[in-house]
């Protein structure tokens, strides 16, 4: 009996001594589960629940600062100053171009900026890489409009620049293809040259057009738009021949377009027929035929050339040797014919043409002259004045109404195409809800001592013919 009560005692204190190991010392526990194994007390030890770490302290919770309202990049800023770009070649293959439309919108900023409009001038290197570049810089500067690029290939690049930053740009090129709705085309469109020139000639009586293209994207949309206008006027296009601008086919394509050897072979055999009958009438007639190397005429009665340059002066001079004669045929062509050079061809003399008016780019090339010294700037000068005088225009008119400057927002779409438009050094023009410039042209004829002045460009968008 004293061996069990003494069992018992010690049992007793193992299992107080377990209860207080457990919840004072529970990193103890594994050890003691071991040490007490053998006498039933992990059971006591498991169901003994440890006493809890103390909360640890929870972070204090933050509301974020409410996200900054976005900026309207067409708000004149808090200074008052509207930030026009320039994006243009000065430097590369293109850079007298480009220093040419420099030139002209510094003339423009004189005429019809007020103090608080800026131009930023910045390089695009002629490349789309450097027409992107350009832009960048430019609304990292906060141009609120960009004037540029010149060449069609840049101009998406700059349209997404423009896009992005929520503005508007306005390119020089003649390409419509390239408008966006961020990008505006303001150059003189080859196919709005020829609509003008075909409509005019078809009024003189003119009923039968060919056209002779070079394999390029301005002679396709040369000889899209003489389809089209041949189509609106009731005119027939009879022969659309083209050739490869870089080739050497230009004098076997110009035989096809001349019907050469068709002509020839109707001589001889005229000839021959002549020869047979063989009387004084016919002997006449056989005289006369000696100074041709064709009988009869093509089968059209104006030619559109849409070339310029020294292409035009290498096509050109063939025609009359493959008997397509100015004398007998129109020659229609496009404002590419307006230099000293293209005045100057036999060929093409008497040729009828559509351009922006005389009248307004004669004064124009005096004011450069006498601001640069030079007589004869390049006829794509004209845009860099119009392109920043117009800017400078909408900016006057948007602050001058009164208004608050942090109310005031500029170069908006519906203000760039107002149906009344602009007038500028090259005519009225304007812009349509595609982004596409219409303007008005006049019609001139080729000369020795110059451009002369055939039909005068309209003056209201109630008279133009697009």
């Amino acid at each position: 009996s004293r061996v069990v009560e003494s069992v018992r005692d010690s049992l007793s204190l193992a299992r107080r001594f377990a209860t207080v190991t457990c919840r004072h010392f529970p990193t103890a526990v594994p050890a003691l589960a071991a040490l007490f194994a053998s006498m039933g007390f992990l059971a006591a030890c498991a169901s003994s629940e440890p006493t809890p770490p103390p909360p640890e302290p929870q972070p204090q919770v933050v509301d974020p600062p409410p996200a900054p309202e976005p900026v309207d990049p067409l708000l004149v800023p808090p200074d008052g100053r509207v930030r026009v770009a320039l994006l243009v070649p000065l430097t590369g293959p293109a850079q007298d171009a480009g220093k040419a439309l420099l030139n002209a919108a510094q003339l423009a900023l004189f005429d019809q900026a007020d103090d608080n409009f800026e131009l930023l001038v910045e390089d695009t290197w002629g490349t789309p890489e450097g027409a992107r570049a350009a832009a960048n810089r430019a609304v990292d500067q906060g141009a609120q409009l960009l004037l540029g690029p010149l060449f069609g290939a840049s101009a998406p690049a700059v349209a997404a620049v423009a896009s992005q930053h929520g503005i508007q740009a306005i390119s020089f090129s003649n390409n419509r293809s390239v408008a966006a709705p961020s990008l505006f085309v303001m150059g003189v469109l080859p196919d709005a040259q020829v609509a003008r020139v075909v409509d005019y000639a078809s009024r003189q009586g003119l009923q039968r057009f060919a056209v002779f293209a070079p394999r390029t994207a301005y002679g396709e949309l040369a000889v899209a738009a003489l389809t089209e206008t041949a189509e609106k006027t009731g005119a027939e296009v009879t022969k659309i021949v083209t050739y490869d601008p870089a080739g050497s086919d230009v004098a076997a394509q110009a035989q096809v377009l001349a019907d050469y050897q068709v002509r020839r072979a109707d001589l001889q055999q005229r000839r021959a027929e002549l020869e047979a009958v063989g009387d004084e009438a016919s002997k006449a007639a056989l005289k006369r035929l000696e100074i041709l190397d064709t009988l009869g005429p093509p089968n059209f009665d104006a030619l559109l050339l849409p070339a310029g340059g020294s292409q035009l002066l290498s096509v050109a001079p063939l025609l009359p040797y493959y008997d397509v004669d100015a004398s007998e045929i129109q020659f229609l062509g496009t404002s590419q014919w307006q230099d000293p050079a293209a005045m100057a061809e036999p060929s093409i003399q008497g040729g009828w043409f559509a351009a922006p008016p005389l009248a307004s780019w004669d004064a124009f090339r005096l004011r450069y002259a006498g601001a640069y010294g030079d007589p004869n700037p390049p006829r794509i000068a004209a845009l860099g004045y119009d392109g920043t005088a117009l800017a400078a225009v909408l900016a006057n008119r948007a602050t001058s109404g009164g208004a608050s400057v942090a109310a005031v927002r500029v170069f908006q779409p519906q203000d760039l195409t107002d149906p009344d438009g602009f007038a500028g050094v090259d005519g009225i023009f304007r812009f349509g809800d595609d982004g596409v410039v219409q303007r008005g042209l006049a019609v001139l004829k080729v000369s020795t001592q110059g451009p002369e002045l055939l039909e005068e460009a309209p003056t209201d968008f109630d008279q133009a013919l697009f």
